[in-house]
Protein backbone atom coordinates (compact mmCIF):
# COMPACT_ATOMS: atom_id res chain seq x y z
CA UNK A 1 0.00 0.00 0.00
CA UNK A 2 0.74 3.50 -0.93
CA UNK A 3 1.77 5.19 2.42
CA UNK A 4 2.14 9.18 0.60
CA UNK A 5 4.45 11.43 1.87
CA UNK A 6 5.14 9.99 5.65
CA UNK A 7 3.98 6.14 6.77
CA UNK A 8 3.15 4.84 10.04
CA UNK A 9 7.20 4.97 11.06
CA UNK A 10 6.88 8.59 10.75
CA UNK A 11 6.07 11.19 13.29
CA UNK A 12 4.22 12.83 11.55
CA UNK A 13 1.47 10.26 11.47
CA UNK A 14 1.94 10.15 15.11
CA UNK A 15 1.27 13.60 15.83
CA UNK A 16 -1.52 14.27 13.74
CA UNK A 17 -3.21 11.45 14.73
CA UNK A 18 -3.56 12.92 18.11
CA UNK A 19 -7.36 15.23 18.50
CA UNK A 20 -5.57 17.67 20.94
CA UNK A 21 -3.33 18.79 17.16
CA UNK A 22 -7.04 20.01 16.64
CA UNK A 23 -5.53 23.29 19.33
CA UNK A 24 -2.27 23.20 16.98
CA UNK A 25 -4.39 24.00 13.69
CA UNK A 26 -6.01 26.85 15.31
CA UNK A 27 -2.79 28.44 16.83
CA UNK A 28 -1.57 28.48 12.93
CA UNK A 29 -4.31 30.65 11.56
CA UNK A 30 -4.01 33.02 14.35
CA UNK A 31 -0.55 33.32 14.08
CA UNK A 32 -0.59 33.36 10.49
CA UNK A 33 -2.88 36.92 10.66
CA UNK A 34 0.54 38.59 11.15
CA UNK A 35 1.97 38.82 8.20
CA UNK A 36 0.40 42.03 6.79
CA UNK A 37 1.36 41.06 3.25
CA UNK A 38 -0.34 37.23 3.60
CA UNK A 39 -3.28 38.76 5.34
CA UNK A 40 -4.06 41.11 2.88
CA UNK A 41 -3.79 38.68 -0.21
CA UNK A 42 -6.37 36.37 2.24
CA UNK A 43 -8.73 39.32 2.21
CA UNK A 44 -8.58 39.83 -1.15
CA UNK A 45 -9.34 36.57 -2.48
CA UNK A 46 -10.60 34.18 0.64
CA UNK A 47 -13.53 33.51 2.26
CA UNK A 48 -11.64 33.78 5.83
CA UNK A 49 -13.21 37.32 6.47
CA UNK A 50 -16.31 36.19 6.04
CA UNK A 51 -17.57 35.02 9.61
CA UNK A 52 -20.24 32.80 8.38
CA UNK A 53 -17.66 31.20 6.01
CA UNK A 54 -14.63 31.39 8.16
CA UNK A 55 -15.48 27.83 9.78
CA UNK A 56 -15.78 26.11 6.31
CA UNK A 57 -12.55 27.22 5.35
CA UNK A 58 -10.80 26.28 8.42
CA UNK A 59 -12.35 22.60 7.80
CA UNK A 60 -11.16 23.03 3.69
CA UNK A 61 -7.89 23.68 5.14
CA UNK A 62 -7.61 20.74 7.37
CA UNK A 63 -8.82 18.35 4.79
CA UNK A 64 -6.25 19.57 3.04
CA UNK A 65 -3.77 18.90 5.79
CA UNK A 66 -5.28 15.32 6.59
CA UNK A 67 -4.98 14.41 2.59
CA UNK A 68 -1.13 15.70 2.51
CA UNK A 69 -0.61 13.31 5.69
CA UNK A 70 -2.03 10.19 5.20
CA UNK A 71 -3.50 10.32 1.29
CA UNK A 72 -1.54 8.05 -1.39
CA UNK A 73 1.44 9.59 -3.35
CA UNK A 74 -1.21 10.30 -6.47
CA UNK A 75 -3.72 12.10 -3.96
CA UNK A 76 -1.43 14.01 -2.33
CA UNK A 77 0.04 15.48 -5.25
CA UNK A 78 -3.16 15.75 -7.01
CA UNK A 79 -4.63 18.28 -4.09
CA UNK A 80 -0.93 19.89 -3.88
CA UNK A 81 -1.01 20.28 -7.76
CA UNK A 82 -4.63 21.74 -7.14
CA UNK A 83 -3.46 24.44 -4.27
CA UNK A 84 -1.02 25.46 -6.44
CA UNK A 85 -2.89 26.15 -9.50
CA UNK A 86 -5.56 28.09 -7.63
CA UNK A 87 -2.42 30.56 -5.95
CA UNK A 88 -0.51 30.93 -9.17
CA UNK A 89 -4.23 32.75 -10.63
CA UNK A 90 -5.10 34.99 -7.92
CA UNK A 91 -2.99 38.04 -7.01
CA UNK A 92 -2.76 40.73 -4.16
CA UNK A 93 -2.31 44.81 -3.76
CA UNK A 94 0.01 45.54 -0.92
CA UNK A 95 -0.87 49.07 0.00
CA UNK A 96 2.43 49.51 2.34
CA UNK A 97 4.32 49.11 -1.31
CA UNK A 98 2.24 50.51 -3.55
CA UNK A 99 2.40 47.12 -5.47
CA UNK A 100 0.79 44.02 -6.77
CA UNK A 101 2.13 40.76 -5.56
CA UNK A 102 1.20 37.05 -6.50
CA UNK A 103 -0.14 34.50 -4.01
CA UNK A 104 2.60 32.25 -4.23
CA UNK A 105 5.40 33.85 -3.19
CA UNK A 106 8.10 31.75 -1.63
CA UNK A 107 8.23 34.21 1.11
CA UNK A 108 4.66 34.14 1.64
CA UNK A 109 4.62 30.46 1.41
CA UNK A 110 7.47 29.99 3.67
CA UNK A 111 5.46 32.54 6.21
CA UNK A 112 2.00 29.90 5.72
CA UNK A 113 4.08 27.10 6.20
CA UNK A 114 6.53 28.24 9.08
CA UNK A 115 3.24 29.26 11.26
CA UNK A 116 1.79 25.42 11.01
CA UNK A 117 4.39 23.72 11.48
CA UNK A 118 5.90 25.61 14.17
CA UNK A 119 2.15 25.60 15.85
CA UNK A 120 1.78 21.83 15.70
CA UNK A 121 5.50 21.15 16.74
CA UNK A 122 4.71 23.25 19.71
CA UNK A 123 1.86 21.53 20.64
CA UNK A 124 3.06 18.47 20.33
CA UNK A 125 5.77 19.24 22.65
CA UNK A 126 3.41 20.61 24.95
CA UNK A 127 0.96 18.13 25.50
CA UNK A 128 3.71 15.45 26.28
CA UNK A 129 3.22 13.96 22.15
CA UNK A 130 7.29 14.32 21.31
CA UNK A 131 10.82 15.14 23.21
CA UNK A 132 12.83 17.62 21.87
CA UNK A 133 14.22 14.79 19.23
CA UNK A 134 11.09 13.86 17.68
CA UNK A 135 9.97 17.32 17.32
CA UNK A 136 12.93 17.95 15.25
CA UNK A 137 12.24 14.41 13.38
CA UNK A 138 8.58 16.43 12.97
CA UNK A 139 10.03 19.37 11.26
CA UNK A 140 12.39 17.39 9.72
CA UNK A 141 9.56 15.58 7.81
CA UNK A 142 7.77 18.45 6.86
CA UNK A 143 10.38 19.54 4.28
CA UNK A 144 8.13 17.13 2.11
CA UNK A 145 4.87 19.06 2.67
CA UNK A 146 6.64 21.96 1.66
CA UNK A 147 8.37 20.66 -1.42
CA UNK A 148 4.66 19.59 -2.95
CA UNK A 149 3.65 23.01 -3.05
CA UNK A 150 6.58 24.07 -4.71
CA UNK A 151 8.17 25.49 -1.59
CA UNK A 152 12.22 24.98 -1.50
CA UNK A 153 14.47 25.28 1.28
CA UNK A 154 11.70 25.13 4.09
CA UNK A 155 13.31 24.90 7.87
CA UNK A 156 14.32 21.07 8.72
CA UNK A 157 15.02 21.88 12.66
CA UNK A 158 13.06 23.37 15.54
CA UNK A 159 16.47 25.32 16.03
CA UNK A 160 16.02 27.18 11.98
CA UNK A 161 12.29 27.40 12.35
CA UNK A 162 13.15 29.81 15.61
CA UNK A 163 16.53 31.11 13.41
CA UNK A 164 13.40 32.21 10.69
CA UNK A 165 10.80 33.66 12.92
CA UNK A 166 13.69 35.98 14.42
CA UNK A 167 14.73 36.76 10.44
CA UNK A 168 11.09 37.85 9.92
CA UNK A 169 9.87 39.27 12.88
CA UNK A 170 10.31 42.88 12.12
CA UNK A 171 8.08 42.61 9.02
CA UNK A 172 5.02 41.57 11.16
CA UNK A 173 2.32 43.43 12.19
CA UNK A 174 -1.07 43.10 12.66
CA UNK A 175 -2.36 45.01 9.84
CA UNK A 176 -6.32 46.21 9.63
CA UNK A 177 -6.93 43.14 7.63
CA UNK A 178 -5.63 41.17 9.92
CA UNK A 179 -7.34 42.20 12.60
CA UNK A 180 -11.04 41.09 10.53
CA UNK A 181 -9.44 37.74 10.03
CA UNK A 182 -8.49 37.56 13.82
CA UNK A 183 -12.19 38.43 15.09
CA UNK A 184 -13.53 35.77 12.84
CA UNK A 185 -11.28 33.36 13.41
CA UNK A 186 -11.50 33.19 17.61
CA UNK A 187 -15.52 33.50 16.83
CA UNK A 188 -16.33 31.63 13.49
CA UNK A 189 -20.17 30.32 13.17
CA UNK A 190 -19.77 26.89 13.31
CA UNK A 191 -22.66 24.75 11.70
CA UNK A 192 -21.61 21.73 13.91
CA UNK A 193 -22.93 20.29 16.72
CA UNK A 194 -23.73 21.15 19.78
CA UNK A 195 -21.01 19.87 21.84
CA UNK A 196 -18.57 21.06 19.45
CA UNK A 197 -19.56 24.56 19.36
CA UNK A 198 -19.26 24.64 23.71
CA UNK A 199 -15.72 23.44 22.98
CA UNK A 200 -15.00 25.84 20.36
CA UNK A 201 -13.82 28.73 22.56
CA UNK A 202 -11.76 26.22 25.29
CA UNK A 203 -9.90 25.26 21.75
CA UNK A 204 -9.35 28.99 21.27
CA UNK A 205 -8.55 30.23 24.40
CA UNK A 206 -5.35 27.62 24.60
CA UNK A 207 -4.59 28.40 20.83
CA UNK A 208 -3.84 31.80 22.13
CA UNK A 209 -1.90 31.05 25.34
CA UNK A 210 0.15 28.48 23.23
CA UNK A 211 1.36 31.59 21.13
CA UNK A 212 4.94 32.86 21.52
CA UNK A 213 5.09 35.82 24.18
CA UNK A 214 6.11 37.79 20.87
CA UNK A 215 3.15 37.10 18.56
CA UNK A 216 0.55 37.60 21.77
CA UNK A 217 1.52 40.93 21.74
CA UNK A 218 1.69 41.73 18.41
CA UNK A 219 -1.87 40.32 18.50
CA UNK A 220 -2.73 42.68 21.75
CA UNK A 221 -3.72 39.30 23.07
CA UNK A 222 -3.94 38.88 26.52
CA UNK A 223 -1.12 37.27 28.88
CA UNK A 224 0.62 36.58 31.93
CA UNK A 225 3.92 35.03 33.23
CA UNK A 226 1.97 31.99 34.06
CA UNK A 227 0.31 32.10 30.79
CA UNK A 228 2.93 29.82 28.76
CA UNK A 229 2.95 27.11 32.02
CA UNK A 230 -1.00 27.29 32.53
CA UNK A 231 -0.96 26.39 28.59
CA UNK A 232 1.16 23.07 28.83
CA UNK A 233 -0.55 21.84 31.79
CA UNK A 234 -3.82 22.48 30.43
CA UNK A 235 -2.88 20.83 27.04
CA UNK A 236 -1.58 17.34 28.90
CA UNK A 237 -4.93 17.54 30.96
CA UNK A 238 -6.84 17.75 27.59
CA UNK A 239 -4.82 15.06 26.04
CA UNK A 240 -5.24 12.52 28.84
CA UNK A 241 -8.67 13.11 29.16
CA UNK A 242 -9.60 12.72 25.16
CA UNK A 243 -7.86 9.28 25.88
CA UNK A 244 -9.98 7.77 28.17
CA UNK A 245 -12.86 8.85 25.15
CA UNK A 246 -14.10 6.38 22.72
CA UNK A 247 -11.83 7.26 19.22
CA UNK A 248 -14.27 9.75 17.08
CA UNK A 249 -15.22 8.15 13.76
CA UNK A 250 -13.24 9.16 11.13
CA UNK A 251 -12.42 8.93 7.40
CA UNK A 252 -11.02 5.64 5.89
CA UNK A 253 -7.65 6.71 5.43
CA UNK A 254 -7.04 7.93 9.15
CA UNK A 255 -8.55 4.74 10.64
CA UNK A 256 -6.04 3.00 8.57
CA UNK A 257 -3.56 5.10 10.30
CA UNK A 258 -4.54 4.86 13.52
CA UNK A 259 -4.47 1.16 13.02
CA UNK A 260 -1.08 1.04 11.36
CA UNK A 261 0.52 3.35 13.77
CA UNK A 262 -1.03 1.05 16.90
CA UNK A 263 0.64 -2.24 14.88
CA UNK A 264 3.90 -0.42 15.33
Amino acid sequence: MDDGLFGPDSVTWRVHLEPVMWVGGLRALILQTLHPRVMRGTYQNSALFDPDKAWARFQRTAAFVGTRTYGTRAQVEAAAARVRALHGKLRGYDPDSGSTFRIDEPGLLLWVHCAEIDSYVDVARRAGIVDAAEADAYVAESVRAAQIVGLPGAPRSCAELQVYFARVRPELYLCAEGRVALRNLLAARMPAPLAARLAAPPIAVLAVATLPRWARRLCYLPGLPTTDLGATLALRALRQAIRLLPAAPAPPEVERARELVRSR
